[in-house]
């Protein structure tokens, strides 16, 4: 039977995974900060540990799938190695394509964790290929599907309680919205690829579309349709900088009318990687109510 180690299990792509392999009739070992035995009994193994402090030690298994904070997993996954702890034959770990579009980006904190990124899977391939491990690393585009998110679900959750949704004007770069399940069966279908070993694959949804427009259907979800508030985009780079002097949060208005997007031929040939389009509707599950509290 494959073994598989999750970290990142109880994060948005991670709720998709467990399920997928526990139906696959593979054995799941997932890693939590706090006890999780009511999730999947008889399914899941879960084992209490953070990567930010105590951890257990490495299980014997077959694959790693790291869902969480790259950088911080990176120098984790180093240091198990070099303990010699048994490694893992597969490693699939999902980075961001922060990596490439903040690069250069005005502001130096998304600088510096563009640079986190590449170092960490720099990190990642070098300890794997001296260890003689298949190493995958997978940087999706913009992650929704499971309310856990940190860019479309609180903006999801803005216009539901206010009924009202901001909309910078003129934001005409293309995005292309990822759903969370369509990443965690690309983990898997990457894994079982021998053509994916030691490859870095963008990762994006079907569709492409404008950012203002993307957000205008989310703002006309039911039952909870919010009034598109359009502002042009100087104005709240203006308000930005009257309310950060600091500059953060600009740059991430500087790149609204820049393509933020991902080629998946790639992963369409080395593994079938095939997403669905962009769904408002899943941006936050209906059985999820907006005010629920994240794990």
């Amino acid at each position: 039977m494959i073994c598989n180690f999750v970290l990142g299990a109880t994060g948005a792509v991670g709720e998709f995974l467990l399920p997928v392999l526990a139906a696959r009739g593979e054995r799941v070992v997932a890693l939590s900060r706090s006890a999780h035995v009511d999730a999947m009994p008889g399914a899941v193994e879960w084992l209490r540990g953070d990567l930010f402090g105590a951890t257990p030690a490495l299980p014997a298994v077959d694959t790693i799938y790291s869902l969480g904070p790259l950088d911080v997993f990176s120098t984790w996954f180093a240091a198990q190695l070099a303990a010699g702890t048994s490694p893992p034959r597969a490693l699939i770990a999902l980075s961001s394509m922060s990596a490439e579009s903040k690069q250069a980006s005005i502001e130096a904190a998304e600088r510096a964790l563009a640079g986190r990124l590449r170092a960490a899977e720099a990190r990642l391939f070098d300890a794997s290929s001296r260890h003689g491990i298949s190493c995958t690393i997978l940087r999706p585009t913009l992650v929704y599907g499971s309310g856990r998110d940190h860019s479309l679900a609180p903006l999801a959750r803005f216009a539901r309680r206010w009924r009202v949704l901001p909309i910078p004007r003129d934001a005409r770069g293309l995005r292309q919205p990822v759903h969370a399940e369509d990443l965690a069966r690309a983990c898997i279908a990457s894994r079982d690829s021998a053509c994916a070993a030691g490859m870095t694959y963008a990762l994006g949804g079907a569709e492409r579309l404008r950012f203002d427009e993307m957000l205008v259907r989310i703002a006309a979800l039911p039952p909870y349709r919010a009034l598109a508030l359009r502002i042009p985009i100087r104005w709240l780079a203006l308000a930005l900088r009257v309310a950060r002097p600091t500059a953060a949060g600009v740059g991430a208005l500087s790149r609204l009318q820049v393509d933020l997007v991902a080629d998946n031929s790639a992963a369409k040939r080395d593994f079938g990687y095939s997403p669905r389009a962009f769904r408002a509707d899943e941006v936050l599950p209906v059985n999820r109510p907006a005010t629920a509290a994240r794990r």
